[in-house]
């Protein structure tokens, strides 16, 4: 910051900034009009204009903040990153944007929104520098309370899973002949509960870039009460795309299906049995390839299907745009099911 402090405008600076008060009569009063703050930089960084609703929202005197004299009104803790940001796009001439707070003429600092574009010349180089701040500090606000209204929900409904699971066993409890149905929809609850903890945290910790969620984490997260998953024999390969909240609810119901029906009836009902889920992306679809090996030969393809498979097929056609077909080879059960990517990312 002080290598800025120090610098002094060149002879064309000054030329620079006689040019723009001579000329840019048409481009004040249009800048006056506009209801964001509107500021001006020679190509060096150094500020040599700023509208009427700069001074309106800091309060400063007319003047008292060109050159280096305006990152005094940035919060100390935003001054830092702000300065970065802006350096990089002065040494490279890439677009300006960077959130910080900017005090304001009652004393208190405000969420802004800065961002500026270079002009260039005939000559390709820059000529000067365009920007605004947008006050966003109403919207940053709203978007606190809805994050905090958004965790209580989701903490709700994770409640909610479990007291449906506690009132299943507790209304079948004592009758063996509803134990296995008890169990199946106690096994579904529960995948569905696993999915929303994984998209929803519901605690203070927010999920940054790097922990997007994505198709291949979410069924990991899917399968990771599975001891086959953990005996690695259960694997997933292959491409991976984000995946909103919505489409995590059938997501989780179908894999879930498909699992619990391979520990009971297929490749992983049998101790070197194994599965292999391979990923891939083509024209606006994701293709999963489910292939079953290592179990009991499939002598005949099973005479009906139960309500798992129907839900199964009603979650892929119908919630996620897709198509299934299962191949009932000797080796093993192979499943083909291709879904819209874009029901996954909306």
């Amino acid at each position: 910051m002080d290598e800025y402090r120090d610098r002094r405008l060149s002879d064309s600076g000054l030329q620079e900034r006689g040019g723009l008060q001579l000329s840019g009569d048409a481009f004040h009063a249009l800048a006056d009009t506009m209801p964001q703050m509107v500021w001006s930089t020679l190509p060096d960084g150094d500020h040599d204009y700023y509208n009427a609703r700069w001074y309106e929202f800091t309060g400063a005197p007319a003047g008292s903040t060109d050159g280096e004299g305006w990152a005094e009104m940035f919060h100390p803790d935003d001054q830092a990153e702000a300065w970065r940001r802006w350096k990089q796009s002065l040494l490279t001439g890439e677009p300006y944007q960077v959130e910080y707070r900017l005090r304001h003429r009652s004393g208190q600092y405000r969420w802004v929104l800065g961002r500026a574009l270079p002009i260039i010349g005939p000559d390709q180089k820059i000529q000067r520098w365009i920007g605004t701040c947008t006050d966003i500090e109403d919207a940053k606000q709203i978007a606190s309370r809805n994050e905090i209204l958004s965790q209580e929900l989701s903490h709700r409904i994770k409640n909610i899973f479990a007291i449906i699971s506690g009132l299943i066993s507790m209304t079948l409890r004592g009758d063996e002949k509803l134990g296995e149905l008890a169990d199946t929809l106690k096994g579904r609850i529960a995948a569905l509960g696993r999915a929303h903890e994984y998209v929803r945290p519901h605690n203070d910790k927010a999920q940054t870039d790097n922990e997007a969620v994505t198709i291949r984490h979410l069924l990991s997260e899917i399968f990771a009460s599975y001891p086959a998953f953990t005996e690695q024999r259960l694997s997933i390969s292959g491409s991976d795309i984000a995946v909103s909240d919505r489409a995590a609810t059938p997501v989780a119901l179908v894999f879930h299906e498909l699992a619990t029906n391979s520990m009971k009836y297929g490749a992983l009902a049998a101790d070197k049995g194994r599965v292999d889920i391979v990923i891939s992306q083509e024209a606006g679809m994701l293709r999963f390839k489910w292939t079953e090996s290592g179990g009991a030969a499939i002598n005949t393809p099973p005479s009906h299907s139960g309500f798992g498979s129907k839900l199964v097929d009603m979650s892929v056609t119908q919630q996620l745009g897709g198509s299934i077909e299962r191949l009932w080879l000797t080796t093993g059960l192979q499943i083909v099911m291709e879904v819209q990517t874009s029901r996954l990312a909306s």
